[in-house]
């Protein structure tokens, strides 16, 4: 009596077995990893930005009058209020030093540029928000200057 399996049956328990394999090793990625490729990548879209404003701020204000619109702001205070939002929520974001403050601001500035400015560009203003969201919850991790800080004052 021969009670092995058909071909097809171990291929699937062969497929079953790499999908296991590879979700072992997905589960074993430590988060801090995770949370500083959110950093640099998130940072990096606002700081660049940022930058592009400040290269040419008459064309800014110029894009704050005729397109963003962003209601009851003038042109002249919502532009630097944004610029220096994006600068400084990356700033702090990429050093890792108040990150979920940086990520909480970032994400209002995500929130008005979805609701006035964009609409029709929820896909990616979703990715940024997921990003956010993700160092707004578990913070900026193990390499940051937001975990040195906690070791050193609470001895964490």
């Amino acid at each position: 009596m021969n009670l092995s399996l058909p071909d097809t049956d171990k291929s699937i328990f062969s497929l079953t077995g790499a999908f296991r394999k590879a979700v072992a090793v997905a589960d074993a990625i430590p988060m801090s990893v995770i949370q500083l490729a959110a950093r640099v990548a998130i940072a990096n879209v606002f700081w660049n930005s940022a930058q592009s404003k400040l290269v040419s701020w008459p064309v800014t204000l110029q894009l704050f009058a005729m397109e963003y619109r962003v209601p009851l702001l003038p042109p002249d205070i919502a532009a630097p209020l944004a610029t220096a939002t994006e600068l400084t929520g990356s700033v702090l974001i990429f050093l890792g030093l108040f990150t979920r403050l940086g990520a909480l601001a970032l994400l209002g500035l995500v929130a008005v540029i979805q609701i006035f400015v964009y609409p029709g560009h929820w896909g990616e203003h979703l990715m940024w928000a997921s990003l956010l969201g993700l160092l707004l919850a578990r913070g900026a991790g193990i390499v940051s200057l937001d975990q040195l800080g906690r070791r050193l004052i609470f001895g964490q």
